[in-house]
C-alpha cells in the first residue's frame, strides 16, 4: 500500500502522473490518497497531515509525501524507515513530526539514480524521484539499495505550548496549528499540557483567542448553541475551538499561528 500526501490539488495532472509512474513499476500497488489539499508550499501543514494519518494504515505502508517548495535546489530526497512504515519525501522538515514519534527511524539519502526516471526534471521530483522510489519499494527493493544513511536531516522546531503556574492559576500559552475545512481552530494544546481541564471535576477556565474569551468545554459539536464558540477535544488529540455548523475561524477572525492562551483556576478564592 502506498499513500499520497501533496499540495498539488486536483485541478492539474500532477497527482495522476505520479500514480501512473508507480503503477507502471508495480501494477499491483494499492494507492490511497490522504490529501492533495495541503496548503501550497506549507511544510508544517504537510507535517501535520502525515502525522495525523500514518498510524492508521497497515504495517509496511509506504507514505509518499510531496510538499516541496525547494524542488530543484540542493535539498535532498530521502527515505525514512520506521518500525511499521516507510516515508519517501524531500528533506525539508516535512517529516519532523515523524522523527518525534519514531525516534528509532532510519533516514537515507536517495542517491541511486537507477531507481529514478530519466531525465530528472528540476521542477517535478514527485514524478521523477519520489514516485518511482515508492514504486520500487512496494516491489520489495530493500531500503539500503536506495542510498546511505544520514544523520544531518532537517528537523523543524514545531511550536510547543508554554505552561506557567502561579499560586491559584495555570496559564498555557499556545498557538493555532491549523484551521480545517469546517473552520474549526486546531490549537497545539493537548490534554497532557492541561490535565486539570480534563479531570472528573474540571475547574473554571477561559481560553483567550482573537480578542474573545471562551469558557465552555463541550463533548461534541452538537452541544454548542447557535454561533457559540466553545472548546472541544478534537480527534487529532488537540484542543480545538469550534462552532456547531459554523466557522469558528471566520467568527473569531484568526488563522494559523494566532496566539491562544488557556487559563485554569487551580485554587478556590478564599
Amino acid at each position: 500500500m502506498i499513500t499520497l500526501t501533496t499540495d498539488f490539488g486536483l485541478a492539474d495532472h500532477f497527482v495522476g502522473v505520479m500514480k501512473g509512474v508507480i503503477l507502471r513499476i508495480n501494477p499491483e500497488a494499492e494507492l490511497v490518497d490522504i490529501s492533495h489539499e495541503v496548503d501550497s508550499y506549507d511544510i508544517l501543514d504537510g507535517a501535520f497531515t502525515v502525522a495525523q494519518s500514518y498510524r492508521f494504515f497497515p504495517p509496511g505502508t509506504i507514505h509518499l509525501v510531496v510538499v516541496d517548495p525547494g524542488v530543484g535546489s540542493a535539498r535532498r530526497p530521502i527515505l525514512v524507515s520506521a518500525a511499521n512504515a516507510q516515508f519517501v519525501a524531500p528533506d525539508n522538515g516535512v517529516l519532523s513530526t515523524i522523527y518525534e514519534r519514531e525516534p528509532d527511524a532510519q533516514v537515507r539519502h536517495l542517491t541511486r539514480e537507477r531507481y529514478f526516471l530519466r531525465p530528472v526534471s528540476n521542477t517535478f521530483h514527485g514524478r521523477d524521484i519520489f514516485a518511482p522510489v515508492a514504486g520500487w519499494l512496494s516491489k520489495g527493493v530493500e531500503p539500503g539499495e536506495f542510498g546511505e544513511t544520514i544523520t544531518d536531516y532537517v528537523r523543524l522546531a514545531l511550536p510547543k505550548p508554554r505552561r506557567l503556574r502561579n499560586e491559584d492559576q495555570l496559564r498555557v500559552e499556545g498557538s493555532v496549528l491549523k484551521v480545517d475545512k469546517f473552520g474549526d481552530i486546531i490549537t497545539n494544546i493537548t490534554p497532557e499540557d492541561v490535565p486539570e481541564l480534563f479531570s472528573a471535576a474540571p475547574p473554571p477556565f477561559r481560553i483567550i483567542i482573537g480578542g474573545r474569551e471562551i469558557t465552555r468545554l463541550c463533548q461534541s459539536f452538537s452541544e454548542g448553541g447557535p454561533q457559540e464558540a466553545f472548546a472541544i477535544l478534537g480527534s487529532s488529540g488537540f484542543v480545538e475551538i469550534g462552532i456547531h455548523r459554523g466557522s469558528a475561524a471566520e467568527v473569531l477572525d484568526v488563522g494559523r499561528g494566532a496566539a491562544v492562551v488557556l487559563e485554569v483556576r487551580t485554587m478556590n478564592d478564599e
